[in-house]
């Protein structure tokens, strides 16, 4: 049985911001408010596109780890309130009013998420150098959380290398090259520019909710690519799979290079399980995304609906 890992080393490093000590935003400092006024003036309100998915008990989840799957129960039930009583009303008020409640429980890397820049480091450090020893508490991190991230609005770019290739999903773990990137920009005769948010769409996304199909040996960037894209200036990298990047990996030194690249190395946050099959459909390669992820201080990720505007 032949791997996917070549006996190259990935050679990443933790970044230093050019945004000073504290910076805890990245590449996020590229959303400035100018460009996000611009980018919502040119949008089309005709259609609003959604981009995520639902969460549901049995929805498919990386569990690899060891990481629990999402669970959903009530703690209150109209019926429930009247035996016991909780909220202390009393019988007659609760046989009036119908109270129900619930608990989710779930990874914080579930559905379509957002991973902070603490997600991933390199030899003990994150992002411009924070280090587990000075800022991870027994609970969370103090510094790079998703508490950090501010409300995303931005033009983004659609790379579609199905489409480009051809096929309705990209083969398992097929390694998206620059040529790939640079031929898709081509042919929708789109730039990336600074402050962009840029998607891909390998097609995974189709079989969803079939783990079996949806999950597992993704094809998805290259270390290549994503270094490419890093450099056009990108605020926020996402895909329609469950980790960017192709898996597993090409590099014998990481076995998620392409995470510790955008996370510690770029500054870049990654957003994952996008749904982006009706975008491909209606032929949209450019639009106005509009995203914030519950503020959970300190995780490292955290669900994330994004809703995405066409331009005009």
């Amino acid at each position: 049985m032949t791997t996917n890992i070549a006996d190259v080393k990935s050679a990443i490093k933790v970044a230093t911001s050019p945004y000073g000590a504290d910076d805890e935003l990245g590449a996020l400092n590229a959303l400035a408010l100018t460009a996000q006024a611009k980018a919502l003036g040119r949008v089309d309100t005709s259609k609003v596109y959604d981009l995520s998915v639902d969460y549901f008990v049995g929805m498919p989840s990386f569990q690899a780890a060891g990481d629990p799957s999402y669970q959903i129960f009530m703690s209150h039930t109209p019926e429930g309130t009247i035996v016991d009583n909780l909220n202390g009303a009393g019988d007659q008020i609760n046989r009036h009013v119908c109270y129900s409640g619930d608990v989710v429980f779930l990874y914080t890397h579930t559905g379509t998420h957002i991973d902070a820049l603490n997600h991933f480091g390199v030899d003990g450090a994150i992002y411009n150098g924070f280090t587990a020893k000075e800022h991870l508490g027994s609970r969370n991190w103090t510094k790079g959380g998703v508490d950090t991230i501010p409300p995303i609005i931005a033009r983004t770019v659609l790379l579609d290398i199905a489409k480009l290739k051809g096929v309705q999903c990209l083969d398992d773990s097929y390694a998206i090259t620059v040529a790939d990137v640079e031929e898709e920009l081509e042919r929708t005769g789109l730039t990336i520019g600074e402050g962009d948010v840029v998607f891909v769409r390998t097609g995974r996304m189709a079989y969803w909710p079939d783990g079996s199909k949806a999950l597992g040996n993704p094809p998805g960037l290259s270390l290549d690519a994503a270094r490419w894209l890093t450099a056009q200036g990108i605020s926020v990298i996402g895909a329609d799979q469950e980790c960017v990047e192709v898996g597993p990996s090409q590099h014998i030194d990481n076995w998620l290079p392409g995470h510790c690249h955008f996370l510690a190395e770029a500054g870049v946050p990654m957003i994952e399980l996008l749904n982006l099959e009706e975008l491909s459909a209606d032929d949209v390669n450019e639009f106005c995304v509009i995203a914030a992820p519950i503020r959970l201080k300190g995780a490292t990720g955290a669900p994330i609906r994004p809703v995405a505007l066409k331009l005009n």
